[in-house]
C-alpha cells in the first residue's frame, strides 16, 4: 500500500447517513483498486457559523461523526475548524492543501460546495482531476423510500421522535456519546439506577420522552430504557439523557457512554407520584426487553 497516497472523501458528514456512506463506499473501492490509503475531511461545527445566528442542530457531535466515518472504513480524519481562514480558502487552493496530504483521487456528493463562498462543486472538481490525471468520482443523491437522503430530513425525525424511520435513513441508530456525570441520585431509591448525560451544545434534541436503546459501556452493549427531557415529575431543570442501563452493574460516574436509539415509546409526562412513575419506568424496560428480544 502507498501509505503516502490517500482517496480523500469530501463533505461535512452530518449523520453519516445512507448517501454519505455510498460515497465513503467509493472512496474505499477506489483506495483499494489504487492500493491507497482512505482519508475524509469534515468540520469540527456547521460552516453556517461563521456568518450566521440561524444555526441547524447537527445530528451528531465531531467525536461521534468521526467514530461513524472509521466505522465506514476510512482511516484518515482531517477535522478542519470553521474559521475565515478556511472558510475563505479558494477553492483551487484548498484541493491544492488536499494533494499537498498526498491526495491521489476525490470522491464527493453531487450537491457538495467547498472553498470561498462555494465556489467549488463537483463539476470544478472534476476539471481539477482531469488536468492532473486524477481519478474523480461524484456520488448522486440517495433516496429511501422515495425521499431524497438528507441530514435535514433526518434531522426532522428525530425531533419527531421517529428514530426507527430516522434508522432507516440513516442505515445506523441514531447515535449519542456522553460522558456520565453525577445527579440527584433519586433513581437509585426507586431501584431505578440511572445515568445522567448532558445533551451537547449544539445537537439535535430528540422528541421528550422515553426510548428503547442500546447503551454501550466499555465494549459490551446492553439494553436501556433512556428518558430524554425536563423530569416533570420531580420538577427537572435542564435538558438531561437519563438512560436505566439494564442488566448493568458497576460504577458509571466519569464513564464515556454511547448510547444508539432504536424506538420511541412514549412521551415525557408527569406522574402524581414517584410509585407512579416507578411502575411506568418498570413497564416500560419490560418494553424494551421485548424489543430486542425479537
Amino acid at each position: 500500500m502507498r501509505r503516502d497516497k490517500r482517496i480523500f472523501a469530501l463533505g461535512f458528514f452530518d449523520g453519516v447517513h445512507l448517501g454519505h456512506q455510498e460515497l465513503l463506499r467509493q472512496c474505499v473501492r477506489l483506495a483499494r483498486e489504487l492500493d491507497c490509503q482512505t482519508a475524509a475531511i469534515t468540520f469540527d461545527a456547521h460552516p453556517k457559523t461563521l456568518f450566521s445566528a440561524d444555526v441547524p442542530p447537527l445530528i451528531n457531535t465531531v467525536e461521534d461523526r468521526c467514530l461513524l466515518l472509521r466505522r465506514y472504513g476510512i482511516g484518515t480524519i482531517c477535522r478542519y475548524p470553521v474559521v475565515k481562514e478556511v472558510m475563505a480558502m479558494p477553492w483551487r487552493d484548498f484541493l491544492e492543501e488536499l494533494m499537498a496530504q498526498g491526495a491521489a483521487g476525490f470522491v464527493c456528493g453531487d450537491d457538495f460546495s467547498f472553498g470561498n463562498r462555494g465556489e467549488g462543486n463537483g463539476e470544478k472538481l472534476q476539471e481539477f482531476c482531469r488536468e492532473r490525471d486524477l481519478p474523480c468520482v461524484i456520488v448522486p443523491e440517495q433516496t429511501e423510500d422515495g425521499i431524497r437522503v438528507s441530514s435535514t430530513h433526518i434531522r426532522a425525525l428525530i425531533e419527531d421522535g421517529k428514530m426507527e424511520t430516522a434508522a432507516r435513513f440513516l442505515g445506523h441508530p441514531h447515535l449519542l456519546s456522553g460522558t456520565v456525570i453525577h445527579g440527584h441520585q433519586l433513581g437509585r431509591t426507586l431501584g431505578i439506577p440511572t445515568a445522567n448525560l448532558l445533551l451537547p451544545a449544539g445537537v439535535v434534541v430528540p422528541k421528550f420522552g422515553v426510548y428503547a436503546c442500546l447503551a454501550e459501556v466499555g465494549g459490551k452493549k446492553y439494553p436501556a430504557v433512556a428518558n430524554v427531557g425536563t423530569r416533570p415529575t420531580v420538577s427537572g431543570r435542564g435538558i438531561t439523557v437519563e438512560p436505566w442501563i439494564l442488566d448493568f452493574e458497576g460504577d458509571l460516574y466519569g464513564r464515556e457512554l454511547r448510547l444508539e436509539f432504536y424506538r420511541f415509546l412514549r412521551p415525557e409526562q408527569k406522574f402524581p407520584d414517584l410509585a407512579a412513575l416507578q411502575a411506568e419506568i418498570r413497564k416500560n424496560a419490560v418494553e424494551t426487553r421485548d424489543y430486542f428480544g425479537k
